[in-house]
């Protein structure tokens, strides 16, 4: 995760970079916003620790230039603010700040913080499903719906319909399925295959219409329009 510092007292940059750097972050720190402003034009942090009282534009005016932004509205940010400045945490939070530090701060406590609020803005995890109408295949949790309805399925129904709701519209001969789903070293038949079709569009329901027989050649599941 990449972690920006917008702080003049090097001094107090130095450690918050070292810090962040020994904690498994990737920091990188600027003592301006004019040095902030131009790294933000080849690549946008994770999470910015920034200073309120900055040479030039101040944080608060970067913070506002920062959410006005559609490219970094979205970014974490952490104001760093002096001892006794109420306002300016008031005015901070207002704009959009995510949290602030006050001044002399441990960097323990600004290691915790991070962390805190990078886990409140984790995204949601993006779902693999496959689909065809209501009929839905949840791939991380291998289950399967129909409008809604759990189905329960045995694992080779699951991967035959797996395999279906992957490759619309392509007909599969017995045999490929039968490799596909059984291995090649599986002591059966291809009748099995038929077997399973036979049984999976059963507990489909109306959604079992949509694995078709192509005659000479073996099965397919239909593309709705």
């Amino acid at each position: 995760m990449k972690i920006w510092c917008v702080e003049d007292d090097s001094s107090i940059r130095d450690i918050e970079v070292y810090t962040l750097n020994s904690t498994g972050f990737a920091a990188r720190g600027f003592a301006d916003g004019a040095a902030f402003r131009a790294a933000l034009t080849e690549e946008i942090p994770d999470l910015v620790v920034l200073d309120v009282m900055l040479p030039g534009e101040n944080g608060v005016e970067l913070l506002q230039f920062l959410r006005g932004n559609p490219a970094t509205a979205e970014i974490p940010i952490i104001m760093a603010t002096a001892k006794g400045m109420e306002y300016d945490k008031i005015q901070s939070l207002d704009l959009g700040a995510d949290d602030y530090l006050v001044k002399p701060f441990g960097m323990m406590e600004m290691v915790s913080r991070i962390k805190a609020i990078l886990r409140r803005c984790k995204p949601a995890q993006v779902q693999h499903l496959l689909k065809a109408g209501g009929l839905i295949i949840n791939l991380d949790e291998y289950t399967v719906t129909a409008d809604g309805e759990r189905v329960t399925l045995t694992l080779k129904e699951f991967e035959l319909l797996k395999l279906f709701l992957s490759h619309p519209g392509i007909a599969f001969t017995r045999d490929q399925l039968f490799n596909e789903i059984w291995g090649i070293d599986y002591m059966g038949e291809t009748r099995t295959v038929d077997v399973h079709i036979r049984t999976l569009r059963q507990k489909l329901g109306v959604y079992g219409s949509l694995i078709e027989t192509v005659r000479g050649v073996g099965y397919r599941l239909e593309v709705q329009a």
